[in-house]
């Protein structure tokens, strides 16, 4: 294209609460939009039944629909059907869009133009969880999103050499386009005696969590454990049984839910944040918690190798006693290893982010 495309954006499921994919989408879409604007192109989101969970600024356009979010057989039929009225409509009134552009699956149909995907991890092919019928599904609904997309986005090398392996048709159309974490402000390390380890994100399977109440049990000198997060299911009841079946019940607190705006807090008092998922596409706590110079420690598992660096301390994500050694690996760091973990994590930026996102869908045939 000799200018910026005219953009549709689906996001009929960015009203759900804060995660890694909403976080994604409320910091790209003001940049992506204005980087469009800027170039002759526009950006325009497709709201479903559950509104934006974040504003979107100007130029920026909304359209509304009654998508639902929930169930996934019904938002694809009803996505699709609002988008391709969303494109007549468009056509109709003599500003068409060039690209249509979604971040969930299964991916529209029969749209009179391109679209692109971002992927933002393979968890419904890698999770032990899931039995293996729903894998043989999940992998038909990925090959053929990825074989119709114009361009794959991904946010972590990690995803995208998954993706090029397991889709091979998928090889020459993967961007990545990463993530960044200068939304985040932290405030100064506050510490004190019995500062507790730290966990941050929803209570759900992959975050694997029991690892970590499991560390606990085998190593009696670890602080005690914070879990910071909106449960999913049943997995918050299962731990807290797990805590009491263990005898760990009493230095283990669920704190539940949180807003944006106590995660400075959270992280300044913590000894040590530990992320032991065991699927993870990007893991944008790793960077928050660096950069407010917080030691950390990782499963080597999806993206969180590369995303936290090299020498951060780490360890399997089924081994309990590795992940007890880790923590401590961390917490005797020296301040200067923080600083340098902190710079590092600095250079991951939104605007970075966008222009890469941007360029993608610039070269989108």
């Amino acid at each position: 294209m000799t200018r910026a495309p005219h953009l549709l954006v689906s996001g009929v499921v960015l009203g759900q609460p804060m995660g890694g994919v909403v976080r994604h989408n409320r910091e790209l879409l003001p940049r992506l939009g204005r980087l469009l604007s800027e170039n002759g192109g526009s950006l325009t989101v497709l709201e479903g039944r559950q509104k934006l969970a974040f504003d979107l600024p100007a130029p920026i356009l909304r359209i509304e629909s009654d998508v639902p979010a929930h169930p996934v057989v019904a938002r694809a039929m009803a996505e699709s059907n609002a988008l391709r009225w969303a494109l007549r409509a468009a056509t109709e009134s003599g500003t068409s869009f060039d690209l249509v552009h979604t971040a969930h699956l299964p991916a529209p149909r029969r749209l009179d133009v391109p679209f692109t995907i971002t992927i933002h991890d393979l968890r419904a092919l890698s999770d032990a969880e899931d039995r293996v019928g729903r894998k043989l599904v999940a992998r038909r609904v990925i090959s053929d999103a990825v074989s119709r997309a114009h361009k794959v986005f991904n946010v972590s090398r990690t995803v995208a050499t998954e993706m090029a392996a397991r889709f091979p048709e998928a090889a020459a159309k993967v961007h990545v386009i990463g993530n960044g974490v200068d939304h985040f402000t932290p405030l100064p390390r506050a510490t004190s005696d019995g500062a507790p380890i730290v966990c941050i994100g929803h209570v759900e399977k992959r975050k694997n969590l029991e690892l970590v109440l499991r560390a606990l049990q085998a190593d009696a000198t670890l602080p005690r454990v914070e879990i910071h997060g909106a449960p999913k299911g049943d997995e918050a009841d299962r731990l807290h049984a797990l805590a009491s079946s263990l005898g760990i019940a009493n230095r283990v607190r669920f704190a539940g839910r949180f807003v944006d705006r106590d995660l400075p807090a959270i992280l300044a008092r913590a000894a040590c944040v530990c992320i032991p998922s065991t699927i993870e596409g990007f893991g944008i706590v790793a960077l928050e918690a660096q950069t407010a110079r917080v030691p950390l420690a990782i499963a080597r598992a999806g993206a969180l190798p590369e995303v936290a660096g090299i020498g951060v301390p780490s360890f399997a994500s089924d081994d309990p006693v590795e992940c007890a050694r880790a923590i401590h690996a961390a917490i005797a760091q020296p301040s200067d290893v923080l600083e340098l973990a902190a710079r590092r994590a600095n250079d991951f930026t939104w605007d970075v982010a966008a222009n890469s996102w941007y360029q993608g869908l610039c070269a989108a045939e």
